[in-house]
């Protein structure tokens, strides 16, 4: 038997199932599990015990629990962290996309902690969609920031964010230092920036987001592309994220 795992709580009382009811025996165990997590026994956010766990509590083989824990993914009652476990879905998230559209403070308006990790800062040429957005062209210098953000603790978003490496020069150092692009921006002179456009589609996502996002490839992500401008019009910034769509959904907000 494998050790105990401390994150998982003591497994409920073992509950009986019938082999003579005519239900299936994956339809009944969904049930239970179902029933357990509208209970509270099994609250949001909270990990369930692992396969072989459930296996032996109701006394079938993996193929069976799995396929419950299947159907109850599809109906949206539980998400799969790879390498870290099955877990009850929290609420969804509300992403408010206003005017003036900041990361942490449209978080922390609904109580929930932020944080973020960059991946990179670096400068590269404008591909044609950068370069138009922000007026510049084709090749021109940019600086590229790749970051992940997380709210409560659970990455929600890979995003790269892209500047003229002319109007901006050095921002890449100021980025590094504070990891906040508005701070970063105000630095540079930029006092405020508001969204010009924001484009909201759907695909799958790469090896790499599904890594940094801890969900399976065939799970389609929200892609928004955003432009910032300032207080003159003038690009700022133009960015591309991807969300995780089990956690979040964009509300456009005039």
């Amino acid at each position: 038997m494998p050790p105990s795992d401390p994150s998982v709580p003591p497994l409920p009382l073992s509950a009986d199932l019938s082999r003579e009811n005519g239900v299936a025996l994956w339809k009944q165990i969904q049930q239970v599990l179902e029933a357990e997590i509208a209970q509270g026994v099994w609250p949001p956010g909270e990990k369930l015990p692992t396969e072989f766990q459930l296996a032996e509590r109701f006394d079938v083989n993996r193929h069976t629990v799995r396929r419950a824990l299947a159907g109850m993914e599809e109906k949206g009652l539980l998400r799969v962290e790879q390498g870290r476990g099955i877990f009850v879905h929290e609420h969804v998230i509300d992403y408010m996309v206003t005017k003036r559209t900041r990361f942490t403070e449209n978080l922390r308006r609904q109580n929930r902690s932020t944080d973020g990790k960059f991946l990179f800062v670096e400068m590269e040429g404008a591909s044609e969609k950068v370069a138009k957005a922000l007026g510049l062209r084709e090749g021109d210098p940019v600086i590229c920031c790749a970051k992940v953000s997380y709210a409560d603790g659970r990455p929600i978003n890979v995003s790269e964010t892209y500047f003229s490496a002319v109007r901006f020069p050095g921002i890449e150092d100021v980025l590094r230092e504070c990891e906040s692009i508005t701070e970063a921006l105000q630095r540079c002179g930029v006092r405020d920036y508001t969204r010009k456009s924001t484009r909201v589609i759907a695909r799958l996502p790469s090896q790499a987001d599904a890594d940094h996002l801890r969900q399976p490839r065939n799970r389609p992500v929200l892609v928004t592309e955003g432009l910032d401008v300032d207080e003159n019009g003038r690009p700022v910034s133009f960015g591309a994220s991807r969300w995780a769509s089990d956690w979040v959904q964009i509300v456009f907000e005039n």
